[in-house]
């Protein structure tokens, strides 16, 4: 019997699949990654030595004022290491330097102030003086021009008008964005309501480029580059996290240059080849991007990449946030299944995307090709029939409910963090 580890909101659950069961585990190796330094040492040592750019202290010096971009509380950012560092070397160069934190938020519900504490430490929260992004009040937003796809671009206007934009992040596969990080920051992070339903567009998300771990040609990504270049964002550090949250390299410097450093990095350590299965576990790598079950789609693309056509995902997330959107959760519950939805996105033009659609239409896309049981006990079973999914209580009842389906010699694989790898 081989038993597995599996993410689970703040701690996790054990796993047991029979030998003769288990077809392979895709894991990211960043996992097994020793990065040779404490995380302080190690953002330090990128600090001091910048992806084609001028270190950040040389950038600061002449400037007034600075917008330092942060992630908000769906994203494992250890911003509590992150923002000090960043402050300090700041204003050790200019003292006098106004900074403003920007929490970029792009289309999720605004960060709360107790969730504030927990991301930054009261000393940051109680310190410095912190704006949380709201893509629908156009009174804060910036009108940049259009993007490449033609969407309008509208930026929020404290980074526009600033004379210093910096922007923090992580990098991970992304389901439709390639990678996480650099560019995201900005667009969605704080781009307006009309400029993201643009850039997540239907057309977009059905393209074969906007998959996990893919850039070039990626209609999504090039979108992304463009508000980034064209709002000036002037110097990023991002960082590569283990299943603990805990820094292992980090990438400092040029918005793109820097940020493709890290995606290469990344790449390197995060492939893992498919292996044919009946039946897949995975998670969503546990909090904080365990909590809704939009985000837990993240998750269930890397194991749509490796079942075989008509499997069961077993999806682990704890969901105790809920659906995560009205729109999400609305599209799926009133639809009669998902080749309904899926008919009905494909003919909606850019400048018509509703809210979620990108998310909706990604898990009609997962529960049109293949049955998933979501396991939880967080989570309104209610909530999660009425998405078109199966709900277990643990991992165990959910797997022999699958063994039932597919038989008992069905083949099972596992991906104990199932956004962290690229299946290839």
């Amino acid at each position: 019997m081989a038993t597995f580890r599996i993410p689970y909101s703040k701690t996790f659950v054990p796993v047991e699949i029979p030998d003769g069961n288990l077809s392979g585990m895709l894991d990211s190796r960043v996992n097994t990654f020793v990065p040779g330094a404490d995380q302080e040492t190690v953002l330090d040592e990128a600090l001091d030595r910048p992806i084609g750019s001028p270190k950040l202290e040389e950038l600061v010096r002449a400037k007034r004022n600075a917008v330092l971009v942060t992630s908000d509380h769906t994203r494992p950012v250890p911003s509590r290491i992150t923002i000090p560092i960043l402050l300090e070397r700041m204003r050790k160069v200019n003292p006098s330097i106004d900074v403003t934190l920007l929490v970029s938020t792009g289309f999720h519900r605004a960060t709360t102030s107790q969730e504030l504490i927990n991301k930054f430490g009261e000393t940051v929260v109680k310190r410095e003086r912190i704006l949380i992004h709201d893509s629908k009040d156009r009174g804060r937003l910036a009108h940049l021009g259009t993007l490449p796809s033609g969407g309008a671009l509208w930026l929020n206007r404290a980074a526009v008008n600033t004379e210093l934009l910096i922007a923090e992040g992580f990098i991970e596969p992304h389901f439709f964005a390639g990678f996480s990080g650099g560019r995201k920051s900005i667009l969605p992070g704080i781009a307006g309501y009309q400029t993201v339903l643009a850039n997540h567009c239907a057309q977009f998300i059905a393209s074969p480029f906007a998959r996990t771990g893919i850039l070039e040609n990626n209609p999504i990504h090039i979108d992304m580059l463009h508000a980034a270049e064209r709002v000036n964002l002037a110097f990023i550090l991002n960082v590569v996290l283990d299943v603990e949250k805990r820094i292992i390299r980090a990438f400092a410097g040029h918005r793109e240059k820097a940020h493709d450093a890290g995606c290469v990095f990344l790449r390197g350590l995060a492939e893992s080849k498919a292996v044919e299965a009946d039946i897949v576990v995975t998670s969503n790598g546990g909090y904080p991007l365990d909590q809704n079950i939009y985000q837990s789609v993240k998750g269930m693309t890397a194991a749509e990449a490796t079942c075989k056509e008509g499997g069961i995902i077993v999806m682990v997330a704890a969901c105790n946030d809920g659906h995560g959107g009205q729109s999400f959760y609305d599209n799926l519950a009133n639809a009669s299944g998902p080749r309904e939805i899926l008919d009905r996105v494909a003919n909606v033009p850019m400048e018509a995307t509703v809210p979620d659609q990108w998310e909706f239409q990604i898990l009609a896309r997962i529960l049109d090709r293949f049955r998933v049981i979501l396991v939880t006990d967080q989570c309104d079973p209610r909530m999660i029939r009425a998405m078109h999914m199966d709900h277990a209580a643990t991992p165990e009842d959910a797997l022999k409910r699958a063994f039932e389906i597919k038989g008992k010699h069905a083949k099972v694989a596992v991906i104990p963090d199932g956004v962290s790898v690229i299946v290839t």
